[in-house]
């Protein structure tokens, strides 16, 4: 097993980049920094890192305990002592080569810092926050209060400056009291927990207390900067920090999306937006700096910001993480290890104060955790639970030694003692939470609530970022307009409103003409805002200026995951759609949906409530046009009727109806219990003996329904083309349809039921 794990962590292939680099370090020294030093550094630290971060994982630890076991291994711990020519070799004490490394080491911190930022759901603290704060304020004040008496009573040994043991007392408190929100939510996501009710308040806690741990931070180095405990500096960043927050969680917060579009749709060099965070992010980690707070602050708070934004989140996080996780972790945590000489414990004293530190560290964040949970209205084993999980201090921890060990607050010998705290309280938390979480039963509410939100992560309008509404000048266009705000209010999505009413030439005849478009852009961006319920959307309006077709590419390559089309006419001769609905179809690939407004909506394109038929067959598009139907009924205020119709392409597409019942009233009973989830009341009926057009235009005719809303593919054909069912709808219904397709065109099939 030992030889399986070693071989799948590229430890051999480390152990012989190692032996040759030391050879040629020893025969290659220079008096002044060398570049091949540095290669030579970063290929080490990320070979043996990554590999004992394998081995880790694979054993149920954090990698970044193999990434801080490696710096151990490459230091004067193991292979100083081994052979302490080739390690002074490979990583000298010169301050010039030295300085290589940090350099990057330090870009590894702001980058460490805006991934953590970018995983923090401030969401869920405000869900949880009353029951997490209480929480946190006791997980803190307990180990602070350890931490700080034993920073008066360390030996004066132990600190760089005894006359500044204020400071180092300060710091101890905040080292001890703070929790790695990293960590722990690696491992509450690992058992699945995540979405569970303790897992919420367990993560929620670990941000607090990341957030208020920084703050301190900020304090303690500005009182290690100035030396002495001086008021005015002391306010000054106490001051700076709460404005430097509060101007970042209000005008930041829009500042920092509206760059992250602007990137994103104007620019076109590869790689815009990753460029602008990382602007974003130095400027706000030297605004931090220019307070007198540490720069790690401004990072932090960067990449909340970029996690808030409502647009391109997936994408950026899985171009940043991977950089960071492959290159920067490893460089930064295994030079947190070669600072840490291990050796140093065989003092029977030092050793015996690192225990000592373990357990306070240990039993003060552990009891401050349960007594919070406890006053936070928690049972026993949610406390016990959440003490567990709060115990582990990994990233977070080495972040903040290595900022003492930099400023001049910890000794060297200190420095060693909080990461083996920190690697030894981090081991200790996985098995422990494991074993706690494994005991919490989950009650009914509870229950409802995960199946709700894990039927929602596979739904179509749960993972929508970025709608994008194409409108003219019609009654069609503010009806598209009406139900597309409803889409978006829905869950506060950003939209955007592209007038295409007018072609290129037509545009150049003058002010008053081009007035006229704007006002119709703004008339239908008023639309849409008006009808969200979940607090203001951003709505950008923007003016055809070349071909429709080019138009349509250029918006397509922004990330728009949905088109909403409203325009004057949509249906042409025979089974064909307009040519404007057909260029626009044929330039974005991605689903669309196509209103076309009839019977009283043309004379009020913006109605109060929606009266919605939805037919179902069981298909997958089908569910997507139930789940928009639903959204839009909800929104609405108003009512929903779902019919069950059957083609032949759906005969084997039935699986996922409730097993047990008919085919039918399965696939019925999964509509009724999606519109449950969202405490919409719909009447169902069932027509088997009817062609599906026939059914439901007969539907229609029978019931005071207002809107059609049909799940429709596109068919594979020289022409845009939903089926003989959508044509004859769109053509012969008296009431408004909505067409919500599929994304790629399908074979047509052979025969139709």
């Amino acid at each position: 097993m030992l030889s399986r794990l070693l071989r799948s962590a590229w430890l051999v292939p480390a152990a012989l980049v190692l032996t040759t680099i030391a050879a040629v370090a020893e025969t290659g020294k220079s008096a002044g920094p060398s570049e091949l030093l540095l290669v030579a550094q970063i290929v080490l630290l990320i070979a043996v890192g990554r590999g004992l971060g394998e081995i880790m994982q694979r054993i149920g630890q954090p990698s970044v305990i193999g990434e801080l076991l490696a710096g151990i291994i490459l230091g004067p711990s193991l292979f100083g002592w081994v052979w302490p020519e080739a390690q002074h070799a490979i990583f000298p004490k010169s301050p010039e080569q030295k300085a290589m490394i940090d350099g990057i080491a330090q870009v590894g911190i702001l980058l460490l810092l805006l991934l953590t930022g970018m995983e923090t759901d401030l969401k869920l603290v405000r869900k949880v926050g009353r029951a997490a704060i209480a929480i946190s304020i006791a997980g803190i004040v307990v180990p602070f209060a350890c931490g700080f008496a034993l920073g008066e009573f360390l030996p004066d040994a132990l600190l760089p400056n005894p006359e500044q043991r204020l400071v180092a007392s300060l710091f101890m408190g905040t080292a001890l009291s703070i929790s790695s929100v990293k960590i722990v939510a690696v491992v509450v996501r690992e058992m699945n927990f995540m979405r569970r009710n303790v897992g919420q308040i367990i993560v929620a806690t670990a941000v607090i207390d990341d957030t208020i741990g920084w703050i301190l931070i900020a304090v303690i180095f500005s009182l290690a900067s100035h030396g002495t405990l001086d008021i005015a500096s002391v306010a000054k960043a106490v001051l700076g920090t709460l404005l430097f927050l509060a101007v970042s969680f209000t005008i930041g917060r829009r500042l920092v999306f509206q760059l992250i579009r602007w990137a994103n749709d104007n620019l076109v060099s590869a790689a815009a937006v990753i460029t602008v965070i990382l602007l974003l992010m130095c400027v706000m980690a030297m605004i931090t700096h220019a307070i007198g707070v540490h720069t790690v602050l401004g990072a932090f708070v960067a990449g909340i910001l970029v996690g808030e934004s409502p647009i391109l989140t997936r994408q950026i996080d899985e171009r940043l993480r991977g950089l960071i996780s492959s290159f920067f972790m490893p460089v930064f945590f295994g030079l947190a290890g070669l600072a840490a000489d291990l050796s140093v414990l065989r003092d029977p004293n030092l050793l015996m104060l690192t225990g000592l530190l373990v357990v306070i560290a240990s039993v003060g964040k552990f009891g401050g955790a349960f007594v919070g949970g406890t006053l936070g209205g928690l049972n026993n084993r949610e406390s016990l639970a959440l003490a567990s999980g709060m115990n582990a201090r990994g990233s977070t921890e080495v972040i903040i030694a290595t900022i003492g060990l930099s400023i001049g607050v910890l000794s060297q010998n200190l420095f060693t003692m909080i990461v083996t705290m920190a690697i030894v309280t981090t081991m200790a938390m996985p098995p422990m939470l494991r074993a706690a979480l494994a005991r919490l039963p989950m009650n009914q509410e509870e229950k409802e609530r995960l199946e709700r939100e894990e039927f929602e992560k596979r739904g179509f309008l749960a993972n929508l970022e970025r709608p994008l509404l194409a409108v003219d000048e019609s009654v069609n266009a503010t009806f598209a307009a009406h139900l597309a705000g409803l889409i978006a209010g829905m869950r506060g999505l950003p939209i955007t409103v592209l007038h295409i009413g007018r072609n290129a030439k037509e545009q150049e005849k003058g002010r008053e003409e081009e007035k006229s478009h704007e006002a119709v852009v703004k008339k239908a961006a008023v639309s849409v805002s008006s009808e969200n319920e979940a607090g203001s959307i951003d709505v950008a309006t923007r003016a055809r200026r070349a071909e429709l077709g080019e138009t349509i590419t250029e918006e397509a390559r922004k990330g728009f995951d949905l088109l909403v089309v409203g325009i004057d006419k949509v249906a042409a001769t025979k089974d064909r759609f307009d040519r404007k609905i057909e260029d626009i179809a044929a330039t974005f690939e991605g689903p669309l949906a196509i209103a076309a407004a009839k019977g009283k909506h043309l004379k009020q394109p913006n109605p109060d409530g929606l009266n919605i038929l939805v037919p179902v067959s069981g298909s997958g598009i089908s569910k997507r046009g139930a789940e928009v139907a639903v959204a839009l009924a909800q929104a609405g205020s108003g009512t929903l009727r779902v019919i069950y119709v059957a083609t032949t392409r759906d005969k084997g597409a039935q699986r996922g109806a409730s097993r047990g019942l008919g085919q039918e009233a399965g696939i019925l009973k999964d509509a009724s219990d999606l519109a449950a989830r969202y405490d919409v009341d719909i009447t169902t009926t069932l027509r088997v003996n009817r062609a599906p057009e026939a059914a439901i235009l007969r539907e229609i005719d029978t019931t005071d329904v207002d809107l059609v809303v049909m799940g429709v593919d596109r068919i594979q054909a020289d022409h845009l083309s939903f089926g003989g069912v959508a044509d004859a709808v769109l053509r012969q219904s008296k009431v408004s349809v909505l067409l919500v397709s599929s994304g790629e065109a399908r074979q047509a099939p052979a025969e139709k039921a």
